[in-house]
């Protein structure tokens, strides 16, 4: 029956009572016509409002909400001092929503992310990943890196949320003093009692009689209120209000959500019949409002301390054995939620072994210095010399590389001197040449000569003894010099150009020798002689830019003064245009020409034929030929005045 009340049977009641409830079902279907079931889902814990119907949301997503509903966590955090690696700077709590994690400026580091379990999500184990979508803790985490070249913006890592589990925020440290702005926001906690009135909402049946269906039966007076029928609702005697039929009444509770510290859970609701705290099904609560899922504090055990391990730091040595180092600091969880930590005593952790904070590490075995060959011979028989070996940089898989990638103090000697004793020197010399140097009269013939040791050498010494030294030349004579002729040139002129190409000349004569006379002659006397080229071209160093010019152009008049231009460019040695010439030294482009004053040519045949030809000129009748001829000397006049202006 409307409003959710039980069905009544008519069976052993008296007239009265039943003209009674004919009134409340009246009154009943007035005041409770039937209408949808009102939901009562308004869990504010759910994700945030997107449509707000034109209210503003505030921080917390709430449309047209105070901010009071959630609690929000902002910072910038500035690194600097940090080793090349991976290096944690913030930790996101579990039930973290709205994140958004920022570089403030372009740099060469990365964001990198690791959920609770150590697992990386984003750029982990030095391997970046492709901007996208990436799905961990229970939400979406967009990575964004704009794009390197047009943009300024960092490198970006953002999330709905709520996340299930605790993140890890890395970055990593490849360029100094790197600054990250970091935003999220937790929902607030409310502490509720659970026995509290506040959870015990009623459907209350508004019996007051309206006397639709007055009658004689329905009695007034004081017995009939004082003893009412057993399945009438009894009145509130304080408030004249009926007691509450059904209402919500916390049930149970979830488990707490930690472990350990302070958590929180979850209260659960029931609907329950006021008369006998039993339960009955949750539509007969449908119009009292429904608290929804409330969240009350839990306090458990504090929490055991434990050590936090930080990452190591780089290897003290790039090759053989060195050290890594890593802070080891004892913390406990605490707050509300187990969603942050404190560093506390190492006293606390006593009750596990601290780790290690240093260890040893190699990277890789250092390469050594390897000789793989013997001292080679002595290169002198005699006397100081030098020998040498192979001496070659080896690294841990046995490949020659540089030597600067071995200890160059450590490095074996490859050279060094010897001492063969003291040498026995000698002159040694060649043969004669067959030819004379001269094809008649006087010459010589010639033959090496050098200082050697007597042994097997192909090094010529310097300690041979000068007065001992053979004759390198010996005079020879092919007979008188008789009607000889050839070629003599003479020395070569200067160059025809400062710089770049040029041109050097010089004499080339033919010349009759007789015995000691020497006579110049006609060139044809040797024609049958190859002559000696009397020019050549030369060069005596590059040239910079300089300044070339075109000849000047006609002149524009050809008296009283005219003018006249040209082309002027700045050109490289290779003919290619250049801003490196001297502007100073810039030839000029134009100049004036005909400066002469012009003189009429006067012709016998041209005069005025009448007396008043100045009256045709004043009203400009000489543009017609009959005037231009009878009154030639005038026009031609005017024409001669007119010309320079017209040329100007």
């Amino acid at each position: 029956m409307a409003c959710g009340m039980q069905q009544l049977t008519w069976r052993g009641l008296d007239w009265g009572f039943c003209q009674l409830f004919i009134q409340m079902t009246l009154l009943l279907s007035l005041l409770c016509p039937p209408t949808e079931p009102v939901s009562w889902d308004n869990d504010s814990s759910g994700s945030p409002v997107e449509d707000c119907g034109g209210l503003r949301a505030d921080v917390c997503g709430v449309c047209a909400g105070d901010g009071s509903s959630c609690e929000l966590f902002s910072g910038t955090r500035f690194l600097s001092g940090l080793s090349v690696g991976y290096h944690k700077f913030l930790d996101i709590p579990s039930g973290a929503q709205r994140i958004k994690i920022r570089e403030t400026q372009k740099t060469s580091n990365y964001l990198a992310l690791k959920t609770a379990n150590g697992e990386f999500v984003i750029n982990g184990n030095w391997v970046i990943d492709r901007p996208g979508d990436f799905y961990a803790a229970g939400t979406k985490l967009t990575y964004k890196r704009p794009n390197e070249i047009s943009s300024r913006a960092g490198e970006s890592i953002t999330a709905p949320g709520p996340t299930n589990q605790e993140l890890h925020l890395f970055v990593i440290y490849q360029q100094p003093n790197p600054t990250v702005y970091y935003e999220y926001i937790l929902p607030r906690v409310h502490i509720i009692d659970v026995y509290s009135d506040t959870y015990s909402y009623s459907s209350e049946l508004p019996l007051e009689s309206h006397e639709l269906f007055p009658g004689p039966e329905i009695s007034t007076d004081e017995n009939s209120m004082s003893s009412p029928h057993p399945n009438q609702v009894p009145l509130d005697p304080v408030t004249s209000k009926p007691l509450p039929l059904y209402s919500w009444v916390a049930m149970t509770t979830t488990s707490c959500s930690v472990s350990c510290g302070t958590g929180i859970r979850q209260v659960l609701f029931r609907c329950e019949e006021k008369a006998t705290q039993t339960t009955v099904p949750d539509d007969l609560c449908t119009h009292a409002h429904h608290p929804g899922p409330r969240i009350e504090g839990c306090q458990l055990q504090p929490c055991p301390a434990f050590w936090d391990v930080g990452e190591w730091s780089e290897c003290s040595k790039t090759c053989g054995p060195g050290y890594q180092h890593r802070q080891v600091i004892c913390r406990q969880t605490q707050g509300h939620r187990g969603n942050s930590t404190v560093v506390v005593p190492t006293s606390f952790c006593d009750v596990t072994d601290m780790p290690e904070t240093t260890t040893v590490c190699q990277l890789k075995i250092c390469s050594e210095w390897q000789i793989r060959s013997e001292w080679t011979e002595c290169s002198v028989p005699c006397g100081v010399g030098q020998r040498s070996r192979e001496v070659v940089c080896v690294d841990n898989l046995g490949d020659v590389v540089l030597d600067e990638e071995c200890n160059m103090a450590l490095r074996p000697q490859d050279l060094q001197n010897c001492d063969k004793g003291v040498c026995a020197s000698s002159w040694f010399y060649s043969l004669w040449s067959d030819r004379c140097s001269a094809d008649c009269g006087e010459g010589s013939r010639s033959r090496l000569v050098v200082c050697m040791m007597s042994q097997t050498n192909s090094l010529p010494l310097d300690n041979c003894k000068e007065e001992d030294k053979p004759d390198k030349l010996m005079p020879c004579d092919l007979g008188p010099c008789t009607q000889r002729v050839e070629w003599y040139t003479g020395p070569w002129g200067q160059c025809s150009s400062e710089c770049g190409n040029g041109t050097q000349d010089r004499g080339v004569v033919c010349v009759l020798q007789n015995n000691d006379q020497l006579e110049v002659t006609s060139d044809d006397s040797c024609s049958h002689l190859p002559r000696p080229p009397s020019a050549q071209i030369c060069n005596l160093k590059s040239c910079s830019a300089q300044w070339y010019m075109t000849d000047w152009s006609s002149c524009s008049r050809s008296c009283d003064g005219g003018f006249r231009v040209r082309e002027v460019r700045c050109l490289q040695e290779d003919l290619t245009f250049s801003q490196d010439c001297d502007p100073l030294l810039e030839p000029a482009k134009q100049e004036e020409c005909n400066t002469q004053t012009c003189t009429p040519q006067i012709d016998d045949s041209c005069r005025d034929m009448y007396y008043n030809c100045v009256v045709v000129v004043q009203a400009r009748l000489c543009v017609y030929s009959y005037y231009r001829t009878t009154c030639c000397a005038s026009c031609s006049r005017v024409a001669q005045k007119d010309t320079p202006h017209r040329i100007r």
